[in-house]
């Protein structure tokens, strides 16, 4: 299995380099120009007709990039499978023309879609959920009623009427969803099944939900149409599947007629990490090609796959015959036309950091991308050429300045980039030092390749002046954060580190260490002094031990322990809130960081007064008592101020100024609305 590999340099001849990505796949009765599928994301656009037309958009620009094979976000096929009240639906004839304006859309452009049919049960967000029995998720708030036999067979036609609606809709074929932890796996395991009729008890009748429903969308919408099962392979709960149980089902599933399999890995309720940036590339196609050899139709690996080698390096080794790559479509739609012109480096890379599409859909918001704000607002985020050309200053190359300099250069804009480093990147420099967080050095490098591509004049070493820039029509101040200095007794004391000066490793750090500040920075220093700087996440394998996963055992977590290994450091985290530590972290990512510390025995301490700091160590008031931490340093990750210095002589001199990113809102470090905010103001100029 693959470790971190990076983009390979410009490439003459694509198709040796990359024969296995974009040979064609034969089902018989169509042919993917590709083995690339664009998995399946809901981005919220789904849920109201209204957003159909943004919907369209935004699957005709993966088409035109050339995916091999596109699938939809998840629509239920009644109200009981509803994720949300109202929320995505494919049940009647009067949703078929919003849905032909995305079906046309993709094959204007010669690609192809199937829509996902996924049926929520005991996960949806309102009060008529319906399951195989009557137990509670522990990640949603509604207790599911248990279905009578004629109840499951409802549900089943309730599929079957989905699919052919979804074929009268022109989509070339459905995904039945069948892991995740929704309705069907709900069936599958005596976890979530408790029943003891035709849908219960042998794994023979639990099975039957999943291969009726394959059997009879087959039969209804004949052989021409592509079907295909999302299994879940590894369940990663306790009381899971077994192995011998997943194969089982494989065959069981091809035999009903589907077309392709589609490798489903873990429930949401799960606590094991499976998609996040510290997942090793291609971390789980191990599963997939145990699973391959035991049938004879195609089947998909998916998770943490975001370039081209590595999906190269996954087909070619023969461990699928197609690579999923949801959310990378999603950071580049034109992935697989970058990939054949022999331009990997062009790629806008997937950092698998789920800030702008997960956690948005988890909080009800338009799904995006960090590296791409454009994703999902194709018709709202347009980048046009200028109508008049202008001289462009930017300073800054963090996130916020790349963006906005690349943007505005690609418009055909003049723009001279300044820093005052050696180096582009800002706080991107300090991320890619974090374990689990090299992706960020993808980025860095997408954007080396874009001001190269777009004709930025970049001017490393070079700290902007009031005087330099009075020449431009046009000035972006980018120009970041510096470390907020806090006002305790000793804060000069020589114990002390900031953030920037501990993650670059400009000073010895010892081995008792306590973090002022428990927000993302704060979370971020402590991974980074827990691993002694060293990722723990480059081997699948030692991925799996650290998380406590044994493929062999049933759900892969059966009868299994972590295995984090002894921390390099002994760490307190302190706060002065007495709110969660990371309160502020991602939706879907927080939880992955707070377990990792806590497997690494750092100690978080909330209510804290900070009153000196000395030889002895950080002197602290909490409980109504004072205590001393006998520590080698203290690292402040206590906030940023925003640097903007030029500001006030720029505006002085009455020159156009836009501040944005980090040199707008210092608050808390934020890529996401950097990037979007020197997209937005480039695209505006």
């Amino acid at each position: 299995m693959s470790a971190i590999i990076t983009a390979a340099t410009v490439l003459r001849d694509p198709m040796s380099h990359y024969p296995n990505l974009l040979e064609p796949l034969d089902l018989g009765f169509t042919r993917l120009k590709n083995r690339v599928l664009m998995g399946s994301m809901h981005t919220g656009l789904e849920d109201k007709a209204k957003d159909f037309p943004r919907l369209a958009a935004y699957f005709a620009e993966r088409a035109k990039g050339n995916v091999g094979l596109i699938v939809t976000g998840g629509f239920a096929p009644n109200i009981a499978g509803w994720l949300t009240p109202f929320g995505s639906t494919l049940m009647g004839r009067w949703q078929l023309p919003r849905h032909r304006l995305v079906t046309d859309a993709v094959h204007q452009h010669d690609g192809k879609i199937c829509l996902q049919i996924l049926h929520s049960g005991r996960y949806g967000y309102h009060p008529l959920v319906v399951s195989a029995s009557a137990i509670k998720s522990p990640i949603t708030p509604f207790k599911p009623k248990a279905l009578s036999v004629k109840g499951v067979y409802r549900q089943i036609d309730a599929y079957v009427r989905c699919a052919r609606l979804a074929q009268k809709a022109g989509y070339d074929g459905v995904e039945v969803m069948g892991s995740e932890g929704y309705f069907i796996n709900q069936f599958l395991v005596e976890r979530t099944n408790k029943r003891n009729d035709e849908f219960g008890g042998d794994y023979s009748n639990r099975m039957r939900l999943p291969v009726e429903i394959v059997k009879r969308i087959r039969q209804a919408c004949g052989e021409n149409f592509i079907i295909i099962y999302r299994l879940s392979m590894l369940d990663l709960v306790p009381r899971g599947s077994s192995w011998d149980e997943v194969i089982q089902l494989g065959k069981a599933i091809e035999a009903a007629g589907a077309t392709l399999i589609n490798s489903g890995i873990g429930w949401h309720e799960a606590r094991m990490p499976t998609i996040l940036t510290p997942v090793p590339r291609a971390a789980f196609t191990e599963v997939t090609n145990r699973f391959r050899q035991h049938v004879n139709i195609p089947v998909i690996a998916v998770n943490r796959i975001n370039t081209p080698e590595i999906a190269e390096q996954v087909l070619a080794s023969g461990q699928a015959d197609m690579v999923s790559m949801a959310r990378p479509m999603l950071a580049d739609p034109q992935f697989v036309n970058k990939a054949r012109a022999g331009k990997p480096d062009s790629i806008n890379t997937c950092i698998a950091c789920n800030q702008a599409c997960l956690d948005h859909t988890f909080t009800k918001q338009t799904a995006s991308c960090l590296v791409n704000p454009q994703a999902c607002h194709e018709t709202i985020l347009t980048i046009e050429p200028a109508k008049q050309v202008k001289s462009i200053a930017v300073v800054g190359a963090g996130p916020a300045g790349l963006a906005a300099a690349t943007c505005a250069a690609e418009r055909g804009h003049r723009v001279t980039l300044f820093e005052g480093s050696s180096e582009i990147g800002g706080q991107f420099n300090l991320a890619k030092r974090i374990p689990g967080k090299e992706e960020f050095h993808e980025t860095i490098r997408y954007y080396r390749v874009r001001l190269e591509e777009t004709g930025v004049d970049v001017q490393l070493n070079t700290r902007a002046d009031a005087g330099m820039l009075n020449q431009f029509d046009e000035i972006i101040l980018a120009s970041g954060v510096t470390p907020r200095v806090l006002n305790i007794p000793g804060i000069d004391h020589h114990k002390v580190v900031d953030y920037m000066d501990c993650i670059n490793q400009k000073r010895e750090i010892g081995e008792k260490v306590a973090i002022i500040g428990a927000g993302g920075i704060g979370f971020d220093v402590a991974e980074f002094l827990l691993h002694a700087g060293h990722s723990n996440s480059l081997d699948p394998q030692d991925y799996f031990r650290y998380w406590g996963v044994d493929l062999d055992q049933r759900g892969g977590v059966e009868n299994t322990k972590p295995a984090p290994g002894k921390p390099a450091r002994q760490i307190w985290m302190l706060q002065r809130k007495t709110t969660k530590p990371g309160k502020g972290l991602g939706k879907t990512s927080g939880w992955v960081h707070r377990a990792t510390l806590k497997m690494g025995k750092v100690k978080m301490l909330t209510g804290v007064a900070y009153q000196k700091i000395d030889e002895h160590g950080l002197h602290i008031h909490i409980d109504q008592q004072d205590q001393l931490l006998e520590v080698d340093n203290v690292v402040v990750c206590a906030g940023q101020l925003s640097v903007t210095e030029l500001l006030e002589p720029l505006e002085a001199a009455g020159k156009p100024v836009h501040v944005i990113g980090g040199a707008l809102l210092a608050a808390e470090i934020d890529a996401k609305r950097a990037i979007k905010e020197g997209t937005e103001i480039a695209a505006a100029l």
